[in-house]
C-alpha cells in the first residue's frame, strides 16, 4: 500500500482553518494539525480545534504553548478593547488592533520545523486576502516570500525537497469559503470565530471576525450554527 503524503495544517479552530484542513484531507494528504495557545483572549478556539481535528480524523494534533502576552501589542494579547460593530467599509481598510505582530510568521516557522521533521514538503494555512481584516501576513506576496525563505533556510530545501505553502482560500470571499466548507464536509457546528466570547459561551456577534463570518453565511444562503449573544 502506497504511503500517503503528509501535510502540516495550521488549525485555529475557526471556519477558515477548518475548511483548509478539510481541503487538504480531500486532496489526499495525511494531515498533521498544528494549533497554538499563545495567550489569546479567545482560547476557546483551542477546544474548537480539538473537536475539528478529531472529527476530520487527523493523523496527529499538536498544540504548542507560548505567551505572546509578554509582548502585547494586540487586542488579542493585551488589555486593549476588541473593536465592535465596525461597518464593513471600515473593516476592509487599515490594519486593526486585533492584528498580532508577526503571528503568522511565528506560526509558519513552527509548521516548517514540524514539516521537515515529518519529511513533509507541504504546509496548509487558511489565510485570506479579501476578508482578512487588513492583516499584512495574509497577503499572497507574504506567503510567497516566506516560502522562498523556507527553501533557503532548511536542510530539506537545500537538498532538493522544496516546501510548498498551500493557501486554498486566499482569494475567496467569506461566502465562497462557507460554500467550500459545505462542499468539503466541514463540521461547521464545531468551529469558532469570535474574538471575545461571552461568559455564557456564546459568540459576541459584534467583533470583526463575527461580522465577517455572519455575512459570509448570509451571502452563501446557509444558516450559521454558531450561537451568538
Amino acid at each position: 500500500m502506497a504511503t500517503r503524503l503528509r501535510a502540516v495544517v495550521l488549525l485555529s479552530g475557526g471556519l477558515d482553518s477548518a475548511t483548509t484542513l478539510a481541503i487538504a484531507r480531500r486532496t489526499g494528504f495525511e494531515c498533521y494539525a498544528l494549533s497554538f495557545d499563545y495567550g489569546q483572549r479567545h482560547r476557546v478556539e483551542l477546544e474548537a480545534a480539538r473537536r475539528v481535528a478529531a472529527a476530520l480524523e487527523v493523523a496527529r494534533h499538536e498544540i504548542l504553548t507560548f505567551d505572546l502576552r509578554q509582548f502585547g501589542g494586540s487586542a488579542l494579547t493585551a488589555d486593549i478593547a476588541v473593536p465592535k460593530d465596525r461597518p464593513g467599509s471600515e473593516i476592509a481598510h487599515g490594519i486593526p488592533v486585533t492584528y498580532v505582530p508577526a503571528r503568522n510568521t511565528i506560526f509558519l516557522s513552527f509548521a516548517l520545523a514540524w514539516a521537515e521533521t515529518l519529511g513533509s514538503t507541504d504546509i496548509y494555512i487558511g489565510v485570506n486576502v479579501l476578508d482578512s481584516s487588513g492583516y499584512p501576513d495574509c497577503r499572497p506576496e507574504y506567503i510567497e516570500a516566506f516560502e522562498r525563505m523556507a527553501n533557503l533556510a532548511t536542510k530539506a530545501g537545500v537538498e532538493g525537497q522544496p516546501l510548498t505553502i498551500h493557501t486554498p482560500l486566499i482569494r475567496m470571499s467569506k461566502a465562497e469559503i462557507v460554500e467550500a466548507a459545505m462542499e468539503a464536509g466541514v463540521p461547521l457546528d464545531l468551529t469558532w470565530s469570535c474574538y471575545e466570547p461571552r461568559p455564557d459561551g456564546a459568540a459576541c456577534g459584534r467583533c470583526d471576525s463575527c461580522q465577517l463570518r455572519r455575512r459570509g453565511f448570509t451571502e452563501a444562503g446557509f444558516v450559521d450554527p454558531l450561537r451568538y449573544a
